[in-house]
């Protein structure tokens, strides 16, 4: 049954836009003032995926694939910085707190608290308004950064920001439809 653009259109509801979207960081010092900076300062994010890695089984020559365990890639944000770098400061101290830099030990072992490192994170796909109604958020369970990418600096660079990366391991994700 041949479609056409009529159909289309009429099942065209504006499409989700990619830089209609809000990131919650949520820093271990529950400091509300650094996560609603984070909140604004996020320039680039993505919903994530997950790949169910098969597990291959040799059976007369061939293999015959069944699935394994689910994986799920790191969750890379971009921050552009501001120039007092509150949130590179509150990431930077995150991740010493985690493991520092000239001891090699974690705070979180000596406050009882060996996984107290770890926080919910979430990204919500916002509609064309600009409104959390009738989308879809993604929670980032039990996340930190691993890894902060350096700021290059030069004499050459004119007319821009700067940015960094942060990598956030997490242990799953879940996701929720408001619709």
């Amino acid at each position: 049954m041949a479609q056409s653009i009529s159909d289309f259109k009429a099942n065209f509801k504006g499409g989700a836009r990619p830089n209609l979207y809000k990131c919650v960081v949520t820093f271990p010092d529950n400091n509300r003032n650094t996560t609603e900076l984070a909140t604004f300062m996020i320039k680039a994010a993505s919903l994530p995926g997950s790949t169910i890695a098969p597990i291959p089984v040799p059976y007369r020559g061939r293999q015959f694939q069944v699935a394994g365990d689910r994986v799920f890639e790191p969750w890379t944000i971009t921050v552009i910085n501001d120039v007092d770098m509150v949130v590179r400061n509150a990431f930077e101290s995150w991740m010493n707190l985690v493991n520092a830099h000239e001891d090699n030990t974690s705070a979180y072992s000596t406050i009882g608290d060996p996984l107290g490192y770890m926080s919910t994170m979430s990204v919500t796909q916002l509609d064309r308004d600009g409104d959390e109604q009738g989308t879809k958020t993604y929670d980032f369970i039990d996340a930190y950064p691993t890894t902060l990418s350096p700021i290059e600096l030069g004499y050459e660079t004119n007319d821009a920001v700067e940015e960094f990366t942060v990598d956030i391991t997490y242990q799953y994700w879940t996701s929720n439809t408001t619709t």
